[in-house]
């Protein structure tokens, strides 16, 4: 499939003769200036325009990708997760994205291997690995998003790995496409006589190139010295020392390459064993000098990770909702902080660890007292603010600038001098705010500054403060780059690090194995010494959740629409593009983005705010498109979709009294209707009914109860939308409710109520508006002002009342959702019952968002024996009509959950969420109900049989 654009101006035009020629050797090949411009940004501060985006499938497509570029002279670049930050992920040439077509994930030999796609997240193999008690040995901050083709290609370590678990000590073999085209199993028992075969000329290259590193003790001597700390600077030469065979040095080579020796179509590691037993604390001193000398009796005490955080990273960290209460109260002057934590395989080695605490914290030169903590949420608390510093400093810099973090290790009786130095560079500088913080254990921390790179000046002032920090790091004896990657940032230091010989090496290597140098030219070695300030990243001011991104791509693993059209990440960029070509004056690229955004980016967006979940600076990109949907409507649907709230229970009974009818006729008819309707008034219109949708329900109760203990806001979802079985979740909740002795009570006017989504997701300001008031209103008289909590039977409409209430100013009203009611107040009290054997449960966007999930999994594991949530969970899409107006926006989203439940044949399969239920009902095949349906029949005494089957 090709998509392709024309008529743009600023973006050079594509030569025919390569589309043609890519797509000859892939299936998918995109050249629309949506494509391109979309893929052009990472995080770093670079940004090339691929000529083509292209998605292979397997390694042979990816072969047949790099003959066509061959061919044509156009270099190819691979790109994953997009998390680096030296600019290794960018091209002028082919971009090839291996997120799509290499997300396998295989555990091997009980956990203690696995083997995975290049495309695949460090979370998403950790998931797999965690219930046989093992886990990768890289752990890096972006693990939500970072991929394992750059986890290989960048040689990551993280904050508890050194450089004992990195990827170069823990890969046990690869599968290779080389840039000849060649595809090389390094696992396989003859992969070396294999290379002899198929590349002598690289197999002998190999050879010469160990032997002359082997043989100058000069080289042998500097690479010890660099490689005894992190060091990701140009090719990991250690490689010559530690391997012989030409297979093993190609292999280790690879890693840490950059994409410029080899496409890595596979990855096998060698796990390492989760110690579930941690103690986490932040410790807090004085000033710099008090936390770094305090370095080597905490490496003594065997802490596994000690993690630095300076004064100003503190000040930020105290601005996280998240932030311990210690941390806020504290007032910071010159402080910083040690956060370290005690890993173990049991609890009794842990409690012997805390227990000899005090005499290890006791000389430390601490400002306030040093406590360790085992308590889940305390120490989540702290690595959220140690793994989400970064964006957080970076997301509230001054709009326009850029972020630049960087990287360096020293060795760690160094580490004091060096911070005090690179302080002292800062202000010699004008970088304010500047802040300084990493993996204290091994001499290795991460700086950032915030620069434009449109005004000259500011660009000399960056490339001086560069200089004088290469100059700071090499009198000290350390690396460049510790864990990034070179980059295009550090390339052109590469040689100042290592000296003319092993540079030259590094070149001979290069030529080698990638002798037409298709590979990523000009990332990790590039003899221009201007090459890291070409091709700078500017960022326009646009609006408030585009101004605050970094473009570190955290999101784009949890969005349901990553694989369709456009990330939240994609959705942004595209609104900095837009306004790029605004302010150039090129109005064909302008129109051209804006026609393709409105389905890319507007009409496939869940608006689920799932992104807000990954996102460090908490953007909501639904935020942005519901307001651009707003935007796009006229007055006449307004007044309409007013009038609508004002009728809303006639409204919602004929809409459900219209699934009912379609349901009796031949589904033919109804489907036919609505795809004449669509092709009349628009996709994002009218929805499309398919056979699999439910009849209509039954018009919501009325209960009244002056002792009530709560009040039970039943969603209207369960008016449209007929239940799974002859009752659904309110007759269960009902039930569940009076087992328990919980007296339940409705707004007298519930039938017209609903949580104000409908209209908030689609725009519609003056429809929500009036709901909202009728909500308000109701709520107050219903609760008593408060007195009574809310307790709404689907998650998605909870969240909606949450937002409303707020919106309202209503905050005396408390809204729980049902599953987190009967969890805290009927589970206790209901009968034992016969368990179902196996229950397959779908959390839900808005159930994570509120963070219930631990609450649905109690329930469901009230009702089931076997609990199963999918590890490819994700957002199902169906997002109320989101589902029925593009189909293949939940099906795209579901297909791999949908793959892993059928997989699965679990007895039953639930969520919370009447359309959502809906949408793996119709991605799976399978029957889901509400998981209080669920609990329902399993607690019955004695157990109830439907009407239906009497």
């Amino acid at each position: 499939m090709t998509r392709a654009t024309a008529g743009t101006t600023t973006l050079p035009a594509v030569p025919p003769e390569l589309i043609a020629a890519l797509e000859g050797a892939c299936a998918l090949v995109a050249t629309r200036a949506t494509d391109r411009l979309s893929s052009a940004h990472d995080a770093s501060h670079y940004l090339l325009t691929p000529q083509a985006v292209v998605a292979p499938s397997d390694a042979g497509e990816v072969a047949a990708v790099l003959a066509a570029s061959r061919r044509h002279g156009v270099p190819v670049t691979f790109r994953s997760g997009g998390t680096s930050l030296s600019g290794q992920a960018g091209t002028a040439g082919v971009l090839v994205d291996t997120r799509r077509g290499f997300r396998h994930i295989e555990v091997l030999d009980g956990g203690a291997l696995v083997r995975t796609g290049p495309g695949a997240t460090v979370r998403a193999v950790n998931t797999r690995l965690v219930r046989h008690k093992h886990k990768l040995g890289p752990d890096p901050a972006s693990e939500i998003a970072c991929t394992i083709g750059g986890v290989v290609a960048n040689n990551s370590s993280g904050m508890a790995c050194g450089i004992e678990a990195n990827t170069y000590r823990t890969l046990e073999s690869a599968v290779l496409v080389l840039p000849s085209g060649t595809i090389l199993d390094t696992g396989a028992e003859d992969a070396d006589e294999r290379l002899r075969a198929t590349e002598p000329a690289l197999y002998a290259g190999l050879e010469l190139l160990r032997d002359r590193v082997r043989g100058n003790p000069e080289s042998v001597a500097t690479i010890r010295r660099l490689y005894s700390i992190k060091n990701t600077m140009g090719y990991g030469l250690n490689s010559f020392l530690d391997h012989t065979r030409p297979v093993d040095l190609l292999e280790h080579l690879v890693i840490g390459s950059e994409g410029t020796l080899a496409f890595v179509a596979e990855a096998t590691f060698r796990t390492v064993p989760v110690k579930p037993f941690a103690a986490t604390g932040l410790l807090i001193f004085s000033d710099l000098a008090g936390a770094t000398s305090s370095l080597p009796a905490l490496v003594a005490a065997g802490f596994a990770t000690i993690e630095l955080l300076d004064a100003t990273s503190l000040r930020v960290a105290q601005q996280d909702p998240e932030a311990t209460a210690e941390l806020r109260d504290l007032h910071v002057d010159e402080h910083a902080a040690l956060l370290v934590e005690y890993q173990e395989d049991s609890a009794d080695a842990l409690a012997l660890r805390i227990a000899q605490s005090p005499e290890v914290l006791g000389p430390l030169p601490l400002a306030a007292p040093g406590v360790l903590s085992t308590d889940p949420t305390a120490r989540a608390q702290l690595w959220h603010i140690r793994k989400g510093l970064f964006t957080a400093v970076a997301g509230s810099r001054p709009s326009g600038t850029t972020a630049l973090l960087e990287d360096i290790a020293v060795p760690v009786e160094r580490l004091y001098d060096t911070c005090v130095e690179l302080t002292r560079l800062f202000d010699v500088h004008g970088y304010e705010g500047s802040v300084i913080f990493g993996h204290a254990k091994d001499g290795n921390i991460h700086f950032l500054i915030n620069e434009r790179f449109d005004e000259p000046e500011l660009l000399t002032r960056y490339e001086a403060f560069t200089e004088d920090m290469v100059a700071l790091v090499l009198s000290q004896g350390g690396t460049l780059k510790a864990e990034h990657g070179t980059g295009r940032i550090m390339a052109p230091f590469v040689r100042r690090q290592f000296g003319d010989e092993l540079y030259d090496v590094m070149r001979e290597l290069k030529a080698l194995v990638d002798p037409d140098g298709l590979l990523n030219p000009g990332v990790l070695l590039n003899d221009d010494p201007d090459a890291h300030i070409r091709d700078l990243k500017t960022t326009p001011t646009v609006e408030v959740e585009v101004d605050r991104c970094v473009e570190c791509g955290y999101c784009e693993p949890v969005c349901p629409s990553k694989d369709l059209t456009t990330t939240p990440r994609e959705r942004i960029v595209l609104r900095r593009e837009m306004e790029r070509a605004k302010q150039a004056g090129d109005t064909v690229l302008l129109r051209t983005l804006e026609r393709e955004y409105e389905y890319d980016a507007v009409d496939t967006c869940a608006v689920d705010g799932m992104c807000q979940t990954a996102c460090p600076v908490l953007i909501n990109t639904g935020d942005l498109v519901r307001r651009l949907r707003a935007g796009n409507v006229n007055s006449i649907e307004q007044a309409g979709w007013k009038a609508v709230a004002k009728h809303w229970d006639a409204t919602s009974r004929v809409g459900g009294l219209a699934l009912s009818v379609a349901k009796i006729v031949p589904p033919a008819l109804p489907g036919a209707a609505t795809t004449v309707g669509r092709a009349v008034l628009g996709h994002d219109t009218v929805p499309q009914y398919s056979a699999e949708l439910p009849a209509g329900g039954r018009r919501r109760k009325v209960l009244q109860n002056p002792d009530a203990d709560a009040v039970w806001f039943s969603s209207c979802t369960t008016t449209m939308f007929g239940p799974e079985g002859w009752e659904g979740v309110g007759e269960s909740f009902q039930r569940l409710c009076e087992r328990a002795g919980v007296r339940l009570a409705t707004p007298a006017d519930i039938p017209s109520l609903c949580c104000g989504t409908p209209w908030k997701s689609k725009g519609l300001t003056d429809g929500y508006d009036e709901m909202k008031r009728r909500v308000r209103d109701s709520l107050r008289t219903a609760t008593r002002g408060g007195e009574l909590p809310v307790v709404c039977d689907a998650s998605s409409c909870t969240e909606g009342l949450h937002v409303l209430l707020e919106a309202a100013d209503e905050l005396s009203i408390r809204v729980v959702d049902a599953v987190e009611f009967v969890d805290e107040i009927v589970l206790g009290r209901l009968p034992a019952g016969r368990r179902v054997g196996s229950l397959t449960v779908h959390p839900t966007c808005s159930s994570t968002r509120m963070g219930i999930n631990p609450a649905l999994l109690r329930v469901a594991g009230a009702a089931a024996d076997e609990v199963h949530v999918p590890d490819d969970w994700g957002c199902c899409a169906f997002a109320g009509d989101r589902g029925m107006l593009h189909p293949e926006l939940t099906a795209s989203a579901t297909a791999r959950e949908a793959a892993e439940v059928r997989s699965a044949d679990a007895a039953m399969h639930a969520s919370l969420n009447r359309t959502c239920e809906l949408g793996m009902t119709r991605a799976t095949g399978e029957p889901y109900r509400h998981v209080l349906q669920v609990l329902d029949e399993a607690t019955a005494t004695p157990r109830r049989s439907h009407p239906a089957t009497l």
